[in-house]
């Protein structure tokens, strides 16, 4: 088991969603959750690194797409590579993110923007460019689970009650930055007030009532749960087998936290209850994972 610093985040009752921004965070609904153990940050370029060192696992973003999988795409164009950001020069529609957003044969893990680029100097920043796959590998590796949903959250609410942020309902308490985010127009104006352009280093920004850092901000963390449109319950009419009508052919999974690129302009989810869905197939320049363990696991170690 990979020894990495980690908090007891108690286990009891709290409302988790909202009904106050994006639909997907509806309804706010009571649920009760275990307590359990969550690492203080993000893993990291350096854990990860150590990872791969130890058992020469390989990313999705470095291997071939399976052409199976993507039918229609042109075979040459299914190389090894990534998601990756490009800043537009100016103002640019909002509807269409292929305006900031490359496919970069190469990108990964260790070369973030691509060829040529690498993560030498970033020990300390959160991985980046893993799929679901990926971060589920680590997580075995290390003796531990990827969060469900309901874990993240309670554990990003720190134990304040309903507060729209980590840290409360106030964006900057007496001017201050709390988290790595967006400063200014998004996609095309990036004010960087907070000091960081890109992902910072973990523990950048003060932690949360639990003692978490970048529980928003800097990088999307993925959960091990399936995501919905909403949080209704899984089994409606109409849906044979119970699958629900917004499954797509990709599974897709909830990720939690918001990142860098998320502003109040086009995306602000750098919130406890604010939820996206990733396919499980995506790696970007900005959703890495921290990992959880369950009293259970312990309980099976000392067997």
């Amino acid at each position: 088991m990979a020894e990495r610093e980690s908090v007891w985040i108690p286990g009891g009752t709290f409302v988790m969603g909202s009904n106050k921004f994006y639909p997907e965070e509806r309804p706010a609904h009571e649920v009760i959750v275990e307590g359990f153990w969550m690492d203080v940050h993000p893993v990291t370029v350096g854990d990860f690194r150590r990872f791969v060192e130890a058992t020469g696992y390989v990313t999705v973003a470095e291997r071939a797409p399976n052409a199976m999988d993507y039918p229609g795409v042109d075979p040459s164009q299914l190389v090894p590579g990534s998601l990756v950001f490009h800043r537009p020069p100016q103002r640019v529609p909002l509807t269409d993110p292929r305006r900031w957003w490359r496919y970069v044969a190469g990108a990964c893990w260790h070369r973030p923007e691509g060829p040529g680029s690498s993560v030498e100097e970033r020990d300390r920043h959160p991985v980046t460019h893993v799929a679901f796959e990926d971060a589920n590998a680590f997580a075995h590796w290390a003796g531990k689970s990827l969060p469900t949903e309901v874990e993240w959250e309670r554990a990003a609410r720190g134990g304040l009650e309903g507060a729209t942020y980590v840290w409360g309902n106030e964006l900057t308490p007496h001017g201050r930055i709390m988290a790595n985010t967006w400063q200014g127009e998004f996609p095309w104006q990036n004010l960087a007030t907070d000091g960081f352009e890109g992902t910072s280093p973990v523990g950048s920004f003060p932690p949360n009532g639990y003692g978490l850092f970048d529980m928003a901000g800097n990088v999307w963390e993925w959960t091990c749960d399936r995501f919905t449109a909403d949080h209704l319950p899984a089994n409606r009419c109409c849906s044979p087998s119970g699958r629900r009508p917004d499954d797509a052919a990709i599974p897709r999974r909830v990720v939690k936290g918001g990142s860098h690129l998320c502003a109040p302009n086009y995306c602000l989810r750098y919130r406890p209850a604010a939820r996206q869905g990733e396919s499980v197939d995506t790696s970007t320049c900005h959703i890495g994972f921290r990992c959880i363990v369950r009293t259970h696991q312990i309980a099976n170690e000392r067997q």
